[in-house]
């Protein structure tokens, strides 16, 4: 677990490191799918956009609720890594978007048509990062199929809406992945460094 949180951290340093070498491929990419897209669709992908908040907040009450309420040791361990993993990814997020700076897509190339509000800043996704961070927490607190598909089909569905929607380069949904994926193996893996 630990190889592939420093892989998520490299990655991450070189994709802010390397803006200039990847934006081509970068807005040639969100130009094909915010341009073509079905405008139609675009009441649905920002429903799902706001799914995010809601989600990765209710998943770890609930589980901290229910092991509370069951005198569940466990479950309610695995709901405190869960929202661990939400405010580690949230920081990161944070700390990221501010100091990089980056400006939203759309506030640099006029053809581009936002469908969402946002924020000034773009690099990373935070919508990405969270849901990413919801979804690898739940499949790491519950290693069953029947939670990890639609966790992650949940997640992917987020971070392609901030594509559709204009809002982020597809760079920036890359790293919010990597953040989030990176934010729950270290809280996941971090139960085990406090136990020892």
């Amino acid at each position: 677990m630990i190889p592939a949180f420093r892989t998520c951290i490299l990655l991450i340093l070189l994709a802010a490191a390397c803006p200039f070498q990847a934006q081509n491929a970068d807005i040639t990419l969100l130009r094909k799918i915010n341009l073509h897209r079905n405008t139609r669709l675009d009441p649905a992908f920002r429903f799902v956009s706001n799914t995010m908040i809601p989600i990765s907040l209710a998943s770890p009450l609930t589980l901290i609720g229910a092991g509370l309420n069951n005198k569940d040791a466990v479950l309610t361990k695995k709901g405190l890594v869960c929202a661990a993993s939400f405010l580690t990814c949230t920081a990161v997020t944070v700390s990221l978007k501010y100091g990089v700076k980056r400006k939203r897509p759309f506030a640099v190339y006029d053809d581009l048509e936002p469908a969402a509000k946002a924020g000034p800043y773009s690099f990373p996704s935070g919508h990405t990062s969270s849901a990413f961070a919801t979804a690898t927490a739940l499949s790491l607190a519950f290693p069953k199929w029947y939670v990890i598909a639609p966790s992650f089909a949940w997640a992917a569905s987020v971070a392609y809406s901030r594509l559709h929607l204009g809002v982020h380069y597809p760079s920036d949904v890359l790293a919010g992945i990597l953040i989030g994926v990176g934010s729950s193996l270290l809280c996941h893996e971090s139960q085990y460094w406090v136990k020892k």
